[in-house]
């Protein structure tokens, strides 16, 4: 408290009481609040500025956030093409026997039939394995380090998102033929899906991806 005496001419002395609170200053340091007049810290000693600056806090960038953007892809596979390759092969050995089988017939009736017309219609064969691999390719399971993304279609394109911290089990299922030629299926058990499971279908090597998916999980939950 300060009391103020001030004296007008032909007038009594009077007396004005202010009470004044002292300013407080603020540690740079430690945070501590201090009084005007002193020179440090009383909490941790630093010397103690005179004027205050606003500073903006800034993440290191070591410790910026993740975004999806900056997911890391662990792996993107497509269904196996095993059987398209087959149906490739079988495709070709069944266009040279109709290129045949036409001369053939063109010899024996006594019919002229094109060459072209012949070729044509071998390679036309060609277009159900196209068919088949052109589908296969519409399907896409990839592995982030943070959830598995399905993606279906081409024009219309779905996208399914499974974050791994839903996943309760993994289980790989193959049947003797596809034990036979190395490729199976992946069973995912989904907490947050309402059926319970997602199913990535003819993976090759699936036990090899199951176990990548199995180590992404574990280090996703240390």
């Amino acid at each position: 408290m300060i009391t103020k005496e001030f004296k007008v001419q032909g007038s009594k002395p009077e007396s004005l009481t202010f009470n004044l609170k002292p300013i407080s200053m603020f540690c740079t340091k430690c945070g501590a609040r201090n009084s005007d007049e002193a020179v440090y810290c009383q909490k941790c000693g630093s010397l103690l500025e005179a004027e205050e600056e606003t500073r903006i806090a800034r993440l290191p960038k070591n410790e910026t956030q993740t975004t999806n953007n900056n997911e890391k892809e662990i792996f993107s596979i497509s269904p196996t093409l095993l059987f398209v390759k087959i149906g490739y092969v079988a495709a070709i050995f069944g266009a040279l026997l109709l290129v045949a089988f036409l001369f053939s017939f063109d010899q024996l009736i006594g019919v002229k039939i094109h060459e072209l017309i012949s070729v044509l219609a071998g390679l036309s064969l060609l277009l159900i394995p196209a068919f088949f691999h052109f589908k296969q390719k519409l399907v896409r399971y990839t592995l982030t380090d943070a959830k598995i993304e399905i993606d279906q279609g081409l024009i219309s394109k779905t996208t399914k998102n499974v974050p791994l911290r839903t996943i309760q089990d993994v289980t790989v299922s193959a049947t003797v033929s596809q034990r036979m030629l190395g490729f199976g299926d992946l069973i995912i058990e989904n907490a947050g899906e309402t059926g319970g499971k997602i199913v990535l279908k003819n993976i090759n090597s699936p036990k090899k991806y199951a176990d990548v998916l199995l180590k992404q999980m574990r280090l996703l939950n240390k």
